[in-house]
């Protein structure tokens, strides 16, 4: 046999040895080939929406290719995830997530997805939960809040963009603590929230400070859920100082699906990476009385995957399906 001879059997042998490595690899130079979707599993106008939003065009610089948020709200971000986590895994189609839905809703209910069907991009904001109603409302503290409640079990209604959100979960640990029964009532994002408390269709919300902040005017907050007060609003007090040990926050960040191609993944996380200490994304996020958070995917998601026993705990001793 010739030395050329042998040269282009062994070159044709590696070739079939790894039939996919040739056409990934120039997928990967070649991403992206195609608007890159940001789909969002709630309505337009929202915290994740506005988010995403936010994102896009700052993505759009880092990754050479236009960015577009797609709307899909409905189960509260299950619809949205569940379509991304059947998505050809390209790094063409990514989804916002919202913790803890991320994790809670699997638990709950037999879901179209689970964790491990995605790899995460970053963690880019943490917003915490808060417990918010008309200015006008005759409840002026939380303590005016939970004696009506006790006084009239169920008759009080706490609107919520759905269940195992983080503004439910807020609701099932603060009735657990209080022994009181509200009525959760279910909307598909924050902008339907807030016209039935300006509206007077519901007595109370659990929604995040930022988009309730914005609002302050025609709004009062009672109490939030985060670990302390908030720079934004540090005339609202935290759960904790009002001797309830409750901690709750939307954490919000970007998702692809699992197989996503390892070099497009990375690419997508330096990019992000960058976005979050850009200062436009910062004046934003601080516009909107958000606190950016930047946690990096695979740290990200190895923190998710050690919080998940919890959450199946939380679901034996309270579910939270059963409001």
């Amino acid at each position: 046999m010739t030395t050329r001879r042998r040269t282009l059997l062994a070159a044709a042998g590696a070739s079939l040895a790894a039939p996919g490595f040739a056409p990934a690899l120039a997928q990967t130079n070649r991403w992206p080939e195609r608007p890159v979707e940001i789909v969002v599993g709630f309505v337009a106008g929202g915290a994740t929406d506005l988010d995403a939003r936010a994102v896009a065009p700052l993505l759009e610089k880092r990754i050479g290719g236009s960015v577009v948020v797609v709307n899909r709200p409905g189960a509260g971000g299950e619809v949205a995830l569940a379509s991304v986590a059947r998505a050809r895994p390209d790094g063409h189609v990514l989804a916002t997530t919202n913790m803890p839905g991320l994790l809670t809703i699997p638990i709950e209910r037999q879901a179209q997805f689970k964790l491990d069907d995605f790899a995460g991009i970053a963690n880019i904001v943490t917003d915490p939960t808060a417990i918010t109603v008309h200015e006008d409302s005759p409840y002026r503290t939380l303590a005016d809040f939970i004696a009506a409640a006790k006084a009239r079990p169920e008759a009080l209604t706490y609107a919520s963009p759905g269940v195992g959100t983080d503004d439910h979960l807020q609701l099932v640990l603060l009735q657990a603590a209080t022994d009181t029964r509200f009525t959760h009532v279910v909307f598909q994002g924050d902008p339907q929230l807030l016209a039935a408390v300006l509206g007077r269709q519901v007595d109370s919300m659990g929604l995040n400070l930022g988009p309730v902040s914005a609002n302050r005017d025609k709004l009062r907050t009672l109490a939030m859920a985060g670990a302390a007060r908030s720079p934004f609003r540090p005339d609202v007090p935290t759960l904790k100082e009002l001797g309830f040990d409750i901690e709750m926050a939307s954490e919000r960040g970007l998702v692809a699906p699992a197989a996503t191609p390892p070099a497009v993944l990375a690419k997508l996380r330096e990019a992000m990476g960058e976005v979050v200490q850009d200062p436009d994304f910062v004046r934003i996020m601080r516009s909107r009385y958000t606190e950016p958070r930047y946690e990096e995917g695979s740290a990200w998601f190895t923190r998710l995957r050690g919080l998940q026993e919890g959450y199946r705990t939380l679901w034996q001793r309270t579910p939270w399906n059963q409001r």
